[in-house]
């Protein structure tokens, strides 16, 4: 069983930043394809970024690239998602997402078995 806490959502201006960080407990993290997805009102959840569990590919939306980076460190079990250049269109609640072990990474949410609580961030204009 993974559990996944999200933390450092805010609100921020537009054009500003925030970093954001999930924790995860319980073994084999580092054998996990990791990503972000966002979820705005009335709107369906949304990709918004992944890494291979070896850290050896990453993708990104259309959406956020050259914006957002994700990263990891497997010695201290948490993802991150720093997000820059922030836009009102951002806004949204950020969810950390896994996958069980040594699974082809995914942008779609059905491939993801474990999720965090949600973190928001709102983007003013």
């Amino acid at each position: 069983q993974v559990q996944l806490v999200e933390s450092g959502g805010g609100l921020v201006q537009a054009g500003g930043s925030l970093r954001l960080s999930c924790a995860a407990s319980g073994r084999t993290f580092s054998s996990r394809t990791m990503a972000w997805f966002r979820q705005a009102p009335e709107n369906e959840r949304e990709f918004v970024a992944y890494m291979s569990w070896n850290g050896g590919v990453t993708y990104y939306a259309d959406s956020v690239k050259g914006r957002f980076t994700i990263s990891r460190d497997n010695a201290k079990n948490t993802v991150f998602l720093q997000m820059n250049s922030l836009k009102p269109e951002d806004t949204a609640v950020y969810y950390c997402a896994a996958q069980r072990a040594l699974q082809t990474s995914a942008t779609s949410p059905a491939r993801y078995d474990y999720w965090g609580q949600g973190t928001q961030v709102t983007v003013s204009s």
